[in-house]
């Protein structure tokens, strides 16, 4: 979907005319102005249609990083043509495929603030999206990151419901609430095999509330089981169970909450006052 985006926007060349106007309003002010500053002596002037010549030979070549480039040359070489608002895509765009993500994040967020009422912002918020997407990292570490793929995929699909970027944007949401349920789970377990059950519960309870259509609630609910039996708080433990039961009843993990209740001759049941039934409406 990216690409098809690079596909639909490629350089079009405007009549020489207006083309040349635009090249020379630019070059006036920049005669202006001469090199001040010891930092703009390597500072080049080019023709805007020059600078997304050298841009597209970049692209060509997959050189995406200095492609990026030469597109911010354009904002920052004719920043008021009418160039500079597609370069700034563009360049938001090359940074994408170049992995730059940051940078990609950025230049999307510029043009969002810039430029709210254009007919691509909504690629822009996707591709914001998508840059922070591609930096979810594993369940191990933290999930910073992860927590702004998701709100930057919430925010396509709540703007744009009816785009090609909000169908996948869906499909994403899945896929990053799944990843935030796998990190809860995870210091859960950390927490439920040192025995701090209090600490364990909580992180199992968060995938309970926020993350149930995840494949992860079946697990969370036989951890739940197995917490509140060791705190000897049996009636939550056998709603955790039979609330695993009535949603998964062939489940592994509903055998091993089964399991364990029968062992200690409890059975599976719904406390009516329990958190779990009312989150079920049981």
């Amino acid at each position: 979907m990216l690409l098809n985006f690079l596909d639909n926007i490629r350089f079009r060349k405007i009549r020489t005319g207006a083309l040349m106007a635009v090249t020379a309003a630019a070059l006036s002010l920049a005669g202006c102005s001469g090199v001040t500053d010891k930092k703009d002596a390597d500072y080049v002037e080019r023709p805007v249609e020059q600078i997304y010549a050298d841009a597209w030979k970049q692209i060509d070549n997959h050189d995406w990083e200095n492609a990026a480039k030469q597109f911010d040359e354009v904002e920052r070489q004719h920043p008021y043509s009418i160039w500079a608002r597609r370069a700034m895509l563009m360049a938001a765009f090359c940074y994408y495929q170049a992995n730059k993500y940051t940078d990609a994040t950025n230049t999307a967020d510029q043009y969002i603030s810039l430029h709210p009422g254009s007919k691509e912002v909504a690629y822009a918020f996707y591709l914001k999206a998508m840059s922070l997407y591609e930096q979810i990292i594993d369940v191990g570490r933290d999930q910073t990151v992860t927590e702004q793929a998701l709100t930057a995929l919430q925010d396509v699909v709540q703007r744009f419901p009816n785009t090609e970027y909000a169908r996948d944007a869906r499909l994403k949401i899945d896929l990053t609430l799944d990843h935030l349920a796998g990190k809860e789970m995870e210091v859960g377990r950390y927490y439920l095999v040192r025995r701090n059950y209090i600490g364990a519960i909580n992180r199992f309870k968060t995938v309970v509330q926020r993350y149930q259509k995840t494949p992860q609630i079946a697990e969370a609910l036989e951890r739940l089981t197995e917490a509140y039996y060791a705190l000897g708080v049996y009636n939550e433990a056998k709603t955790a169970a039979a609330v695993l039961g009535a949603n998964y009843p062939g489940s592994p993990w509903y055998q091993d909450a089964y399991d364990l209740l029968v062992t200690h001759n409890l059975k599976p049941g719904v406390d009516q006052s329990s958190w779990l039934a009312r989150q079920f409406q049981l």
